[in-house]
Formats: structure tokens, sequence, C-alpha cells
């Protein structure tokens, strides 16, 4: 034992704020890899599996009530129940998830042997919670431990083959490395395994490096993002409905008007900031904040350099306007489908969040569905997606009866429950690559986001990012980049507030629009990629992965190799 017991615990706590800082808005990688050492070092030196469960609990509800303050900006934006819950909701969810690393650190400290054997079974465990954590209880795999390596572009690009569970094992490795390495006490064989880790490491992110391409796509679609910056306080104002839609038209009608611009190539970058090099944005564009009417709003555009000087009039515009973007029931109502029509060229599409409704046979509506919409400029819904993955106390209220005698309820306004939808499809019409449609954080679900035995050319992600605060949107973006790296697609994100992107199949970021702009991008679709391991394989090969890791552990202890 290296510390004093009455350390432990602080540490484990500071250790697992340190993890948290590794996820975006912070992106301090390192100090995921440090947190993240903390806790290795920590199990591996716990003096019972008592103290390694309280270790693994105290580093995991720290990290998670640390990254997930986002959610209690969410209960700011509705009156049904006190915005302090709010915090109750972080902290219980933090307690909740922090059940996953204990576990895993619980399984590594059941190994008698120290070092590199606590290691590998630490690391298989891991994954395996982290897994567990996306399908158990609706599942919630926000923030995967792996994402941090979203910072570190080359290591990242592994997910095309391991996934983010994968990157969340190669983290506790890299973690037990340093441990293994520079920890107290550390035979300089332990240190010699340290090194070959940290060879390793380099070596991933190296062979990482080569699968970042330069793609050429002179002839797709162009993308035409609408940020419209309505933020969630107004959306609840029903006397606003009008002047929101106009803002929806009065921006897509600038970005669809002018036909002189048009796209050939794209270098795909692979980290946020370097999409400045690609984005126009002006610098008078309007932050959030307030109500505003549209023409007095001013409006900032996104548009990728090398769209300059081709001739668009013959390509038709793929129009994405975010989750709930239409007020009302579009399916019902041909006049507001007609106006929507208005702003498109006549091969020109426009997808679009709104609500539909299924209804009994005495005509009341019995089931309302979160649907993003595809319209032609005929006012036809050719297709419609519903969403599968609900969101607990956001669509829908988990055992109502006993969540409502606790005091709480859903944070969107209604009375009637979302019902979800059949789950991922592919949808192909006429003139645009087929496409897979997920609806806010449907994309955190590592291997649910296309339809089996269907693969699309690309993703659209449409979201409402507007209630989730400052650290929520760029922590939505940065797993809708992993989705992109995953599967080898490209991504198109449209949020009412930002972060709106488009993503190359590599998880670069091509053209954004930062929170708080009202404006649009417009750039063409970046082409996929071949279908890589993982899209072929999904969970099996993370899942294999972890088995592998847990019986080299076991062999290791069994034969007693110390290192």
């Amino acid at each position: 034992m290296f510390l004093d017991p009455r350390l432990r615990l602080p540490l484990a706590f500071a250790a697992g704020v340190a993890t948290a800082l590794g996820f975006a808005p912070t992106d301090f990688w390192i100090l995921a890899i440090l947190g993240t050492a903390m806790l290795v070092g920590l199990v591996d030196t716990a003096p019972s599996r008592r103290n390694a469960a309280a270790t693994g609990w105290v580093w995991g509800f720290a990290m998670f009530a640390t990254s997930l303050t986002w959610i209690a900006t969410a209960f700011t934006f509705q009156s049904a129940m006190p915005a302090a819950m709010g915090w109750v909701a972080v902290l219980g969810l933090s307690a909740f998830l922090a059940l996953y690393p204990m576990i895993a650190s619980v399984a590594a400290r059941a190994l008698p042997q120290p070092g590199l054997a606590r290691l590998l079974v630490l690391a298989g465990a891991f994954m395996i919670t982290e897994w567990l954590r996306g399908v158990l209880f609706s599942g919630f795999s926000w923030n995967p431990l792996g994402v941090a390596w979203l910072a570190s572009p080359g290591i990242a690009q592994l997910a095309r083959d391991i996934g983010a569970q994968g990157l969340s094992g190669l983290m506790v490795i890299a973690g037990g490395g340093l441990w293994l390495l520079l920890g107290p006490q550390r035979t300089l064989t332990q240190r010699g395994v340290g090194v070959a880790i940290a060879a390793f490491m380099l070596l991933s992110g190296l062979i990482g490096r080569t699968y970042i391409q330069n793609v050429y796509f002179p002839d797709n679609p162009t993308l035409v993002i609408v940020q419209p910056n309505i933020g969630q306080d107004e959306k609840y104002d029903e006397g606003a409905n009008a002047r929101h839609l106009e803002r929806y038209l009065a921006i897509t009608r600038e970005a669809v008007a002018d036909s002189t611009m048009g796209g050939a190539v794209e270098e795909e970058r692979s980290d946020q900031q370097a999409a400045a090099p690609f984005a126009g944005v002006d610098e008078n564009a309007e932050r959030s904040g307030g109500d505003q009417n549209p023409p007095e709003q001013e409006v900032g555009s996104t548009i990728s350099e090398t769209l300059a000087g081709a001739d668009l009039a013959e390509r038709p515009n793929l129009v994405i306007w975010s989750e709930s973007a239409v007020f009302g029931l579009p399916e019902e109502d041909p006049a507001l489908r007609r106006k929507l029509a208005t702003v498109l060229r006549p091969r020109d599409l426009l997808l679009f969040g709104g609500v539909a409704a299924e209804r009994d046979a005495a005509g009341n509506i019995d089931k309302l569905r979160n649907s993003l919409f595809v319209l032609d400029a005929s006012a036809r819904i050719l297709a419609r997606y519903d969403k599968a993955h609900l969101t607990p106390l956001g669509e829908y209220v988990p055992a109502r009866g006993i969540m409502e005698t606790i005091g709480l309820a859903r944070l969107a306004p209604g009375g009637i429950d979302f019902a979800p939808g059949p789950g991922p499809k592919t949808f192909s019409l006429p003139g645009i690559p087929p496409f897979s449609a997920m609806i806010c954080y449907e994309i955190i679900f590592g291997g649910r986001v296309t339809e089996y035995g269907q693969r699309p050319a690309w993703i659209v992600n449409i979201s409402n990012d507007a209630w989730f605060g400052p650290t929520g949107p760029p922590q939505h973006l940065a797993q809708a980049r992993l989705r992109s790296i995953e599967e080898g697609l490209p991504l198109a994100r449209a949020t009412p507030t930002g972060i709106s992107a488009v993503i190359g199949p590599s998880g670069g970021i091509f053209a954004q629009q930062d929170a708080g702009i009202s404006g649009f991008i417009r750039t063409t679709l970046p082409p996929p990629l071949p279908a890589t391991p993982y899209a072929i394989y999904g969970d099996q090969i993370p899942l294999g992965l972890s088995g592998l890791l847990l019986i080299s552990g076991v062999v290791l202890w069994r034969r007693r190799t110390v290192l």
C-alpha cells in the first residue's frame, strides 16, 4: 500500500474530475489518461475488494457528475418541477452510472496478483461494463471513456476497428501503462511493460493516422443546414411559432438562392478547430439570447471555401432543419406543407423535425411520434422516420405513477407520452444517396445507427441541443464524430442553436456552425468510406477483445507471472 488510506477516496474523486476534463468541451485528453492512471493505481493497490469497489464508484461518480451538469440546465426550461430537481437528477444518475466502473474495479481486484494481470482484467471488464451501460435500463452511452481520444486523432481512428468500447479499453491500458512506468514501488520489469505500452499506443496512433483521407466529391448533392438560433426559452412561446417558422424559411431562402457557389474538393480535418479555414462566419452573426425578429437578425454563413465558383443550378439541395423545427402536424396540414415547399427548387428536398400523430377509430390522437420528415418541392411527404430510442423524462415518463409520486414529470410539455418507432432504417429516395436518420441522442449508441444489412451512404442527425447549456452540445457533437469513424460514413447534424456540422467519414469536421449563431452551413455531401470492420461486425469486436483481455489476465495470474 503506497497511500494513507484516508486519502484514497478523495484522490479517486479528484481523478474522476480530471478524467471528465478530457471530454468536450475542454478536451484535455492528457488529464483523461492521468485520471485513468490514478484509478488503475488505486485499484491495483486496494487493500480489499470493498475498497476497490468504493474507489471505482467514487471515481465514476466524480467523472459523471462533472460531465453531466448539462442535465441540470434542461430542468430550467420547464415549470412542472423545481429547477433544483435538475441537480437531484445529475447526482442520482451519476450515482447509478458509477456502479459500472465499480463493477469493473471489483473484477480487477478479485485477481490476487497485482500489476499487468489486474490491468488486463480492469481493461476488459471496463469495456464490458461500458457496453452494458448502453443496453441496460434503456441505455445511456453518453461520454464513453474512449471519446476523450478524439483530441488525439490517430488513436481515435481505431474506433473503425474496435468501436467506442475498444477506445475505452485503450484508455485504461494507456493509464495502466503510465501507472506501471511511473508509479511508486514498481519493479524494473513493470516499468519495462509500461514502456512497451507507451510504444504500443504511439504505434496505434501512427497507424490510425493512415485512415484519415482526403476525399473528392465534385458531383454530390449540396447540403444546406439551417441553424436559426432559437433558444429553448423561446420554443415554449406558442405565439412565436409563426415567427420561428419564418426565421427558418428566411435563412433557407438565402442559403439556396445563390446558385453561383458549388463544391469540388474538401480535405477532412480531424478536430473542430481545424474547421475554421473552411468557415466564413459573419463576425456580426448574432449570439444566442433574446427573442429577435428574423428581418432584424444578422445571419452568419458557414460555406466551404471550395464551394466558390461552381454552378449549382442543376445540383439538388438537401435542406436540413433541426428536431422539432416545425410546430403542428405536417401530415395533416397541407397548407403548412405548401408553405415549407416555397423555399425549395424543383429537385430540392427538405428534411425537418416535427410531430406525427396516430389516431384511434374515433379520430382522437392515440400516439405521438417524434419524427423526421422528407418533403419535396411539390409539398409531398416522401418519407418519415420515427425516433426509436426515446429519452426518459424528455419524451415519456418511465414508471409514471412512481415518478409523479416523487415529483418527477416530463421536461417537455404535453400530457401524451411519445411512442417509439421501429428502429434504424435506410431511406432510398430519388436523386440523393441513401441515408439513415437519427434523432437527438440516438446518435450516442454505437452499432445502432444504421439498418442491419442496408448500409446507407450517410447519416443525418437532427437534434434540439438548446436544452443542454454550454457543455452538452460539444459533447453531443463529439459522440456523433465517433459514430462517423465507427461506420465510415459522413454525418450531417442540424440543431436550432448549435453545434450544427458536417462530419466526414473519418470523424473530421468539414464545416460547422458554432453554438449561439444564427445562419446556415452549405457544403457538398462527403462520400462514404468502404464498410469498416466495426460497421460489419459491430459490438462483437469489442466484446471479443474484452474477453481476450480477461482471459489474458487470468492466464498471467495462473502462471504466477509477476509483471
